[in-house]
């Protein structure tokens, strides 16, 4: 087991804030992780998964533990009893943008419209990712993970795995128990894309049939044009994604936000007797634009949910930015934005 100490942490994330970890280990295996999460429960330290660092906000002054970097690769490609069906066997550390490439060059739906967004494939179940009409958790068979307080591997059903908007067991309700060493998607194979996300309708009206390369790569440009893209010397890119989640709130609360902001906002069906408000929609009712900054932390020009490090920016300044438009919506419309990135050494 190679571990390095004081290893810098603002550069293993998109934002690129933050102090160094105590100690960092890089695990290529499952023995290696099983490895890495003995020696920091045999001293004491507590431990930190680290995937590609793109919903990740990391304390000024580091992280006073063990950071766990997954490292493991491999995509296996398995047919199944339907012809309609592949299963996709992916290991936790392969980048997540590169296996949706992989899976629409082969014909195979179900994740086309989660294109171009940052990390691996060991994060998505943790989070539910989802964007433009489509969730991993329907595509989901099974995510294999390491249980460390059994310590043994286990594999977990999508229905076992608990998801819903954003959320899994692995964040919530066992949040720091499991590390994801490999997820089992079920694709379609020659199924046709998603287009449910209104830009994707409006680009592809004149073309009934898109295929699922074009498709992808439509998402990537909205993507690119959100700053939701990562690109190299693009400071809009310099973010953790969307910093706020969008807040589902109850049918009778409509009434009361829409007398507030003059105007109904966008709203999306969220269950019975409730509706999915975007929260850059209450961002900017709330007063707050793109490009708007606080020194050197600023909303993105191109995407009002994208907090961003213009240069030189404290995890500090970024989170005291956050909190001011989290009040400033609470203030104004009763609601409560709720933060998507991970943070640690807090």
């Amino acid at each position: 087991m190679h571990l390095i100490e004081n290893k810098p942490l603002a550069p293993l994330t998109t934002l690129g804030v933050g102090g160094p970890a105590r100690y960092f280990l890089e695990t290529r295996s499952e023995e290696e992780i099983l490895e890495g999460s003995a020696w920091a429960q045999k001293h004491g330290i507590p431990l930190f998964v680290l995937g590609g660092g793109s919903n990740l906000v990391v304390s000024d002054k580091g992280f006073d533990g063990l950071v766990l970097h997954i490292a493991l690769h491999g995509v296996e490609v398995i047919e199944s009893e339907s012809a309609d069906q592949v299963l996709f066997r992916v290991a936790a550390g392969e980048d997540w943008d590169s296996f949706v490439q992989q899976t629409v060059e082969a014909g195979s739906a179900g994740i086309e419209c989660l294109a171009g967004i940052p990390g691996t494939v060991g994060g998505t179940p943790v989070q539910n990712v989802g964007a433009y009409g489509q969730e991993v958790a329907s595509v989901i068979e099974r995510v294999r993970v390491f249980d460390q307080e059994e310590r043994a591997f286990v594999e977990f059903s999508a229905a076992e795995s608990e998801f819903t908007y954003r959320r899994s067991r692995f964040n919530s309700t066992d949040k720091g128990r499991y590390i994801v060493t490999r997820v089992d998607f079920r694709l379609q194979h020659g199924g046709s894309p998603t287009l449910k996300y209104a830009d994707l309708q409006r680009l592809f009206a004149a073309d009934a049939t898109p295929t699922l390369v074009e498709v992808a790569a439509a998402v990537r440009r909205i993507r690119q044009n959100k700053g939701m893209l990562l690109v190299e010397g693009d400071a809009d890119c310099r973010s953790a994604g969307s910093f706020f989640k969008n807040p589902i709130v109850p049918v009778q609360a409509m009434q009361t936000i829409t007398s507030v902001a003059g105007t109904s906002p966008p709203t999306y069906d969220a269950g019975p007797n409730e509706r999915k408000i975007p929260a850059a929609w209450l961002i900017e009712q709330a007063g707050f634009t793109k490009g708007s900054s606080r020194g050197a932390v600023g909303i993105s020009t191109r995407h009002t949910l994208a907090l961003v490090n213009r240069g030189g920016a404290t995890a500090e300044e970024i989170l005291e930015f956050a909190e001011e438009i989290r009040a400033a919506v609470a203030s104004r419309f009763g609601v409560t934005l709720e933060m998507e990135p991970v943070q640690i050494g807090f």
